[in-house]
């Protein structure tokens, strides 16, 4: 029964970290709460503008970096979508390679018109 003992201490043990997260989340929302009641509602409503104001300086921030990543990856050398790089140029290696699978046209049974398990039965003609 030792192992049963140590999963039920770790469970509660999990048990207790939540709770106590959870009352730590509470006394903060009531601390918040509070002071937010002390305040007038100008300065309430002048944090409100401040704080939207600091959310759309963030975004727009956010938006140049975002751009510049997106110029720096299409202009990076190791893309594999650029325009010069064309799968269907002949300067791959693969693609002057023989193909070695029409190499034997007499021994394919498909292309003699002969199945794996099968014989092809040809049509008598009158």
């Amino acid at each position: 029964m030792g192992i049963m003992d140590l999963v039920r201490r770790i469970g509660n043990n999990k048990k207790e970290v939540k709770m106590k997260y959870k009352e730590a989340e509470t006394d903060m929302k009531v601390q918040n709460l509070l002071e937010e009641r002390q305040k007038s509602s100008n300065r309430r409503e002048l944090e409100r503008y401040l704080k939207e104001q600091e959310e759309a300086r963030i975004k727009v921030e956010l938006d140049k970096i975002h751009k510049q990543n997106n110029k720096e990856l299409w202009k990076s050398k190791n893309m594999i979508l650029k325009k010069e790089k064309s799968i269907l140029k002949d300067d791959r290696p693969i693609l002057k390679e023989k193909n070695i699978f029409m190499d034997n046209k007499i021994n394919n049974p498909f292309l003699k018109k002969q199945g794996m398990f099968f014989k092809w039965k040809k049509e008598k003609t009158i």
